[in-house]
């Protein structure tokens, strides 16, 4: 039985038809990505599948009693709730009994609370919990606060961006959905979060549908791909790289099928201008014809435009860009001290583009304002080349005022733009981003999160720089646009420093990487996040090699028990359990072998891309390997007693 069948559904906003009479089905197990430009009305047609957005028209049919998971772009927490409290708020009419009990069983731990009033609600609290069975909601709450790595006291309003993301998972998995429907969930998301979050997704089994704009996030979760694509919803089965050749496919078929149709259209025009003709030969049914024609010509919703982007990289910079020689950089005193750089060295070039890796917090900030000079480290020394133009790109869009029209964004005091040589007006540069002429007085408070960083693009490309620092540019940038943004930093004559979390985006860009290696130590690598990821799991592998290696030399050097005499022993091992106990060792050692090679095999990049049908039946057999450890070790025991 399907999980969601979406009818005959209608959607607008003004006059142009987000959702034109569109159908759409969620069976048991599938992945759909949801894809499509910015403003095509995605997130509309997410909120009116989770129930809580309506269409103009049509109908959203969920299965009975389904236990549902939504997790919108921006979730709504309020500021004031903790961490626990958030998370079983989805869990109806209990959340509030739980939140009091575990905000009742935090304050039992205080010294001055009253201990007697708290142990008393805290009685009435229980039996109100036993009586509506819900221990196993908190658990469950626990469960997956502790698999987020949150902190449950923790208050909302002190949360970063990507901790209220992993909280607004955390809340959808609590419940033990049997369909997600998810909204953007790698954005701020760090990248270990996120390939965590690909392999619980992939292994849960849970249905979900799922919008992202990370091609690599959707080549290896999604099984189905839906183009959102003026009004109509386009399937595809199978990832990400099975539907662009297909779509290569349907957009050329289409465009033949418009110029036949538009050929066709003119011929009818120039023989309905002929007039005697016409009314000679009084063929009404072709008049009727051409009305028609001309009623489907003007129905047609032609795609969306691209966004011309151009960027002018102003005066060379000197051939040295920045040189660190043994830099350090902490914060605090004593060993409470956070050490975010240590004894880290690098030489920077003009037309070097790195890529920053690390975990949120690690402090890539920190260490790109001391490569630029705006930070002095604690120790070692910090060169800086000459002639540098620098432009950022901040991922929390604070260099853009709310109340601004976007063209004082874009050229406060001028109509006109130069770039490069070429001057163009604002109202036409604009245009090139994507922004219609009657926005362009628009304030910057109307835009959407993906308009946003286009109109922020639009801002850093106007002014001539010859080092760009960009911070989480991809973040709710479409596909297409994503795509011309690589083409134009790949041609970047100038010096570029990239903070992404978008893999695929990293690798189409840089030619180097720096590292976060743990406690403070960065280390610098050739190539982008892919040939990094090869070198982490190559020194892993050699790692775990030598490690089994010394395993199983160990297991073969252990000396057999001795024989117990009469007086140790009730009774002798016979031969069939002397020689079960001599082959014990090498069953072990070839079961921890195999359990390395798998672990090892499903930890590679390329794993879930070319061979994710095999995940199953991998973990399942680690699982396998697990029980029948578990059984030897302890026949090793008994035989050895």
């Amino acid at each position: 039985m399907p999980h969601l069948i979406l009818s005959d559904a209608s959607l607008a906003f003004g006059h142009v038809p987000l959702l034109d009479h569109s159908d759409f089905q969620l069976d048991p197990g599938e992945r759909v990505a949801l894809i499509g430009r910015n403003g095509t009305g995605k997130s509309s047609l997410l909120r009116a599948l989770s129930g809580q957005g309506t269409l103009d028209e049509g109908s959203v049919w969920r299965q009975p009693g389904l236990r549902l998971g939504y997790v919108p772009q921006e979730p709504p927490f309020a500021a004031e709730l903790t961490v626990f409290e958030a998370v079983v708020a989805g869990m109806g009419e209990v959340s509030a009994l739980l939140a009091e009990y575990h905000s009742v069983a935090h304050a039992m731990g205080e010294p001055e609370a009253d201990h007697e009033a708290l142990l008393e609600c805290m009685h009435h609290l229980q039996s109100e919990l036993e009586s509506r069975n819900a221990w196993s909601f908190e658990s469950d709450a626990e469960r997956v606060i502790q698999r987020f790595s949150l902190n449950p006291d923790a208050r909302v309003g002190t949360l970063s961006g990507g901790q209220k993301k992993r909280l607004a998972l955390a809340q959808a998995l609590a419940i033990s959905p049997e369909m997600l429907l998810l909204d953007e969930p790698t954005n701020h998301l760090d990248i270990a979060a996120i390939e965590w979050l690909e392999e619980m997704l992939i292994s849960s089994g849970v249905s979900m549908v799922f919008i992202t704009h990370d091609r690599r996030f959707l080549d290896r979760v999604a099984t189905r791909i839906v183009e959102l694509d003026r009004g109509r919803l386009l399937s595809c089965p199978g990832n990400f790289s099975t539907y662009l050749s297909k779509k290569e496919l349907i957009l050329h078929d289409e465009a033949i099928q418009n110029a036949k149709f538009d050929k066709f259209l003119a011929q009818e025009e120039v023989w309905i201008r002929k007039g005697v003709e016409a009314r000679r030969t009084r063929n009404e049914g072709r008049v009727l014809r051409l009305e028609q024609l001309r009623r489907d010509r003007s129905a047609r919703r032609e795609r969306q435009g691209k966004v011309e982007l151009a960027l002018d990289s102003g005066d060379k910079s000197g051939k040295l860009v920045a040189e660190l020689e043994h830099v350090s950089k902490h914060f605090g005193e004593g060993e409470h001290a956070l050490h975010v750089v240590r004894d880290f060295s690098c030489r920077l070039q003009r037309g070097d583009k790195i890529g920053l890796i690390g975990p949120n917090g690690a402090g890539k900030t920190t260490l790109l304002r001391m490569i630029l000079g705006e930070l002095a480290p604690d120790s070692g020394v910090v060169r800086l080349g000459t002639k540098i133009q620098v432009a950022y790109f901040d991922q929390f869009r604070t260099q853009l005022d709310e109340e601004a029209a976007l063209v004082d964004v874009i050229s406060p005091g001028s109509d006109y733009v130069e770039i490069g040589n070429e001057k163009k007006h604002v109202i036409g540069y604009l245009g090139d981003f994507l922004f219609a002429p009657q926005r362009a007085r628009s304030p910057v408070k109307s835009l959407s999160g993906g308009e946003r960083n286009r109109l922020l693009l639009a801002r850093l490309f106007a002014r001539p720089a010859n080092v760009l620092v960009l911070d989480e540019p991809t973040n709710d940038l479409d596909i297409e646009t994503l795509e011309l943004l690589e083409q134009l930093l790949q041609d970047y004559v100038g010096t570029l420093f990239l903070v992404s979390h978008d893999r695929a985006f990293i690798d189409n860009v840089v030619t180097q990487t720096i590292a976060y290696e743990g406690d403070g130590v960065w280390h610098e690598y050739a190539g982008g996040y892919q040939d990094w990821a090869d070198y982490q799991l190559k020194r892993r592998v050699a790692e775990n090699t030598q490690s089994a290696a010394k395993r199983v030399e160990a297991v073969a050097a252990t000396p057999l028990p001795a024989a117990k005499t009469k007086a140790d022993a009730s009774r002798k091992l016979n031969y069939k359990e002397s020689r079960e106990l001599a082959e014990l060792p090498q069953r072990i050692a070839a079961l921890e072998q195999e359990q390395a090679a798998i672990n090892l095999r499903m930890e590679a990049p390329a794993f879930y891309q070319t061979q994710s049908h095999e995940v199953l039946g991998l973990s399942q057999r680690l699982k396998a390997i697990d029980d029948e450890l578990l059984v030897l070790l302890e026949r090793w025991e008994v035989l050895e007693g």
